[in-house]
């Protein structure tokens, strides 16, 4: 029996599958934790590269990249094959990401910035053929104001567990009695490149897939990236993104400096804070998406900000080495910072639909591509901002270094303040935000009426698991009803 290319009143997906779709956040949110947290780290402290070659390499390549999300956003809205139009670009980024992984976590002693800058934009291709694709697939499989809420806390929540379990690894390369500083950053090289593959097969063999009909007739211009950020709705978002990464991507960049140095924390104890902090967007993650379902997205945002810096400040009260007073600031700082991307890509769905309801035109992967050109942007700054910073107020990342108390009152004040500042500013772009629930329904009435029609017409690629009821096979032309 053929399925019907309607979904029936968007009832909800069922939990396995959005279970098995957010397999992707796996691998994708352990390569950042590992990227932003400890590869910076491990070139300067491990391999000898100066901090400012460091800083340099990950912000040039950044600035580098930021044309390509746009173009791959737009590539893939107009991918049309019988395997999908986002699945194919899942399959593909995965071997990408896997070749970059490899040659940066287990990079020779003395590496130099030609190799770096290399291997980080093969990395960054590859994470960003998965992540588009499964952000602007995400937001075609959720059809409601509170479905996205849903699906995305989801994501997220896994995400979650790829980042905790990425974590572990120096303290599994301790215990197997190795030098958790020397290899503690290639295991975690070694399990992203184990788990990459196996999330990609989960979320390819077990999630559909629905191509939204469009009207013909409208094609692309260039003008129109800048018609989409000028926005109202989809400038605030873009907006608050970048601030919400800035502060954050600030931290995570000096964050092992910081506990190690200025709280007096090993680095295995380090890892455990910030495993603490990670974990707690397991429970963050789908509760803000609760919160959302409550008060609506943006002002969910706004909580979630607002909490966050206050409880940043609480951060310098931990006594020196007490992982037991640590682990509770850390753990509502997690929590409530699970809660940004989380709702802002479940807002960029609902501007997916009211750009869709303009244009008549698919740009889920477009606008996707605009959020992580705000991430890509904040990552570069971060890391070189931040590192600049420290080799002006005269800190030594180097192992064995002595610094002054000077030094150590520097990196402490990097640490903090700059982060609090973007992370309220983010939630500031919040006031007055526009496209609440009452505004999605009436756009998600009006597409209904509009694509009604042309629902039978639209292809369905369902799983790719032929023992799925009622489930088609992308190998064969789907029911035209």
């Amino acid at each position: 029996m053929a399925p019907s290319n309607a979904p029936a009143k968007h009832a909800p997906l069922a939990l396995t599958v959005v279970l098995a779709f957010a397999a992707t956040s796996l691998p994708l949110s352990a390569v950042t934790i590992a990227i932003g947290v400890y590869l910076p780290q491990y070139f300067a402290r491990n391999l000898g590269v100066e901090l400012g070659v460091v800083g340099a390499a990950f912000a040039l390549i950044r600035l580098i990249d930021i044309p390509l999300d746009p173009l791959l956003g737009l590539a893939m809205d107009r991918t049309k094959t019988r395997w999908g139009r986002y699945r194919i670009w899942t399959v593909a980024g995965a071997p990408v990401l896997m070749a970059a992984i490899y040659m940066l976590f287990m990079a020779p002693q003395g590496v130099s910035l030609a190799y770096i800058m290399t291997w980080l934009l093969v990395m960054y291709l590859g994470t960003s053929m998965l992540h588009l694709s499964h952000a602007a697939w995400g937001a075609t499989l959720a059809k409601t104001y509170n479905e996205r809420a849903r699906i995305f806390g989801v994501m997220a929540a896994v995400g979650v567990a790829g980042s905790v379990l990425v974590l572990t690894m120096p303290m599994v390369v301790k215990l197997l009695g190795f030098d958790e500083e020397a290899l503690g950053v290639p295991g975690m090289g070694w399990f992203i490149l184990a788990l990459t593959p196996l999330a990609v097969f989960a979320v390819v063999w077990k999630t559909p897939e629905y191509i939204a009909p469009e009207v013909k007739g409208h094609k692309f211009q260039l003008r129109e990236y800048w018609s989409l950020i000028a926005r109202p709705t989809m400038g605030r978002i873009l907006l608050a993104d970048l601030l919400l990464a800035l502060g954050p991507g600030w931290m995570a960049a000096v964050y092992m400096f910081f506990f190690t140095d200025s709280r007096g924390f090993s680095t295995s104890e380090a890892s455990l804070l910030l495993m603490v902090y990670i974990a707690a967007g397991f429970v963050g993650a789908p509760l803000m998406g609760r919160l959302a379902m409550r008060i609506s997205k943006h002002r969910a945002v706004m909580v979630a900000t607002t909490g966050y810096s206050l409880i940043l400040i609480c951060l310098m009260a931990i006594p020196k080495g007490s992982v037991i007073v640590g682990i509770f600031p850390m753990f509502v700082a997690g929590f409530l910072a699970a809660g940004f991307t989380v709702l802002l890509r479940a807002m960029t769905a609902d501007v997916a639909d009211e750009v869709r309801l303009e244009q008549g035109k698919e740009r889920s992967g477009l606008l996707y591509a605009l959020t992580t050109l705000t991430n890509k942007i904040a990552g570069a700054f971060s890391i070189w901002l931040t590192f600049m910073v420290l080799e002006q107020v005269g800190y030594q990342a180097k192992a064995g270094a002595v610094n002054t108390p000077e030094a150590i009152r520097g990196l402490e004040l990097a640490y903090l303040i700059g982060p609090i500042v973007f992370v309220m500013l983010g939630g500031f772009c919040m006031i007055g935000y526009r496209l609440g629930p009452e505004r999605t329904a009436e756009i998600r009435r009006l597409l209904d009426e509009r694509e009604g029609a042309a629902y039978d017409q639209a292809p369905v690629l369902d799983t790719l698991d032929p023992a799925e009821p009622g489930v088609a096979s992308p190998l064969v032309e789907p029911s035209r009803g």
